[in-house]
């Protein structure tokens, strides 16, 4: 039973730290996905969307912490009703994906590993088996240290926790496990396999007023993209800098466009007041919230192979 129990310890703290790591590194995505979760066609509570950032932040944290504390055996009754409650809470948001079909990722590992709803689910289903043992035979679970080191130990991961999350915000995510992550070549992510399996990049389409220019800037030998998902959200005080950055970068060769989702008409009254020296083209939404966590951002390609990509603010940092 001993053994057994230490077993199951390191498994679920092994896999809550690793599972709440992968989405401190990028909390931007774990908001996107409660913003799915709370959206009017699956939770409908829509009135929780603007809260989306802070409540990923803080399941975030917690799941980390969690992981940590019940490996460290510390106030382990208190540490596993906790794991109980969050995975319980998980649970349902899977099986409420899986059944009504709502959510195709539930985005527990964020981007670096991708499961269905049903296999979440199923995986929850474990956790709360193996949760319910560890309460049954909680007597085997001793501290690690004494208390007074295992509560250093959580404040220094809570402290670094909210550092990783600063940076990420106020940059780019520490570790990039998507499609558009450096090295990348956004061509061979359209590619369909032989097993028929969608690619990681099913929905790059770039569109000015009157073209199709995705094959423009992936057949280019060098292009830059700066990333304006929403142009009424981007930073005012980015466009001295951007029309610089592209000024310079047309110098070099490079063809330049910036990627919105935004409609039409915002799109002509933002070139008509910024006068930018690059086209706005279209683009979905969602793929720029995959391709770039900043607005504005910047993607750097070279014969579609991503070589770059930086935050607005740390273009002077980026040796172009």
């Amino acid at each position: 039973m001993k053994f057994i129990t230490q077993l199951f310890r390191i498994l679920i703290g092994a896999l809550f730290i690793f599972s709440g790591f992968v989405k401190l590194v990028d909390p931007l995505g774990s908001a996107y996905k409660f913003e799915e979760y709370f959206g009017v066609d699956v939770l409908n509570l829509e009135f929780l969307i603007p809260y989306a950032l802070p409540f990923a932040i803080l399941l975030i944290v917690i799941e980390l912490l969690l992981g940590i504390a019940i490996l460290l055996g510390y106030k382990t009754k208190l540490t596993l009703w906790s794991l109980f409650s969050i995975t319980t809470l998980f649970l349902f948001l899977t099986w409420y994906s899986a059944f009504y079909d709502k959510v195709t990722d539930c985005g527990c590992f964020g981007d670096a590993i991708t499961l269905s709803p049903w296999e979440t689910f199923y995986k929850n289903v474990v956790f709360i088996a193996l949760i319910i043992w560890m309460l049954l035979q909680q007597k085997h679970i001793l501290p690690l240290f004494n208390k007074t080191i295992n509560k250093w130990i959580l404040f220094i991961a809570w402290f670094a926790s909210f550092y990783i999350i600063y940076q990420a915000l106020s940059s780019l995510p520490l570790i990039d496990f998507r499609a558009y992550a450096v090295g990348k070549n956004i061509k061979e992510g359209m590619e369909y396999k032989e097993d028929g399996e969608i690619p990681p990049v099913h929905d790059f389409f770039l569109e000015s007023e009157t073209d199709d220019l995705t094959e423009t800037v992936l057949n280019a030998p060098k292009a830059i993209l700066i990333v304006m998902n929403k142009l009424e959200a981007t930073e005012k005080q980015s466009w001295k800098t951007l029309k610089e950055f592209a000024t310079k970068a047309t110098q070099k060769g490079y063809i330049v466009y910036a990627l919105s989702s935004s409609g039409s008409d915002l799109v002509t009254k933002t070139k008509q007041e910024q006068k930018p020296p690059f086209d706005i083209l279209f683009c979905d939404g969602t793929t720029l919230k995959t391709m770039m966590r900043a607005n504005p951002g910047i993607l750097i390609l070279e014969n579609a192979t991503v070589i770059s990509k930086f935050h607005w603010k740390n273009i002077d940092k980026s040796n172009f």
